[in-house]
């Protein structure tokens, strides 16, 4: 077995994540995309805007930190939902584009800065402490498998009173009201 490209691999995931949210979200009515994935949670476009958000200012920038200041200067912190006045009357078509440009941007000047050699470096998280380059590019692929997670469940919450008794074994829908339901 065959050592995993430390660098290679996460990055793999965060190439396709425009592809897929572009995929499955480009051109559906709001019928399929309005609904946040739990009662306080957020719609599709909304975690297409925070992806946005990642890429203008989180993970690169971040990366960016690490190299330059190691744990002398704390990462800024990060606002979360400023997406929701920022984006309001972008459509959520247009939201995907920009954030495709955006991550193929991120993604070519993370492969222009950063060596395997660098993956050890420290970075200091305001809230969680010393973190390393490597962990921080992990969590970014997670993230948007997450984020990913999260649009499938506002998309699934969209139809929930639609699949009737259906309900009872999706638990995509379980998983709304309950974390912890699975299927019967």
């Amino acid at each position: 077995m065959s050592e995993p490209d430390r660098i290679a691999e996460p990055l793999a995931v965060l190439r396709r994540t425009p592809n897929v949210l572009h995929a499955l979200l480009a051109g559906l009515p709001d019928t399929w995309t309005d609904t946040p994935d739990t009662p306080d949670g957020w719609r599709p476009r909304d975690v297409v805007g925070h992806l946005i958000s990642g890429e203008l200012s989180n993970y690169l920038e971040r990366a960016k930190r690490i190299l330059e200041h190691g744990t002398s200067r704390a990462f800024d912190p990060f606002d979360r939902f400023e997406m929701l006045e920022r984006d309001r009357d972008a459509s959520l078509d247009e939201l995907l584009d920009r954030f495709t440009r955006l991550r193929a941007r991120s993604i070519a000047e993370f492969e222009a800065i950063v060596g395997e050699d660098d993956l050890s470096k420290r970075g200091l998280h305001p809230a969680m402490g010393e973190v390393t380059l490597e962990q921080l590019l992990n969590t970014w692929a997670v993230h948007d498998l997450d984020h990913t997670a999260q649009v499938f469940a506002g998309m699934a919450g969209s139809h929930d009173a639609a699949v009737g008794p259906w309900k009872q074994y999706l638990g995509i829908l379980l998983r709304r009201t309950d974390p912890s339901a699975t299927p019967g």
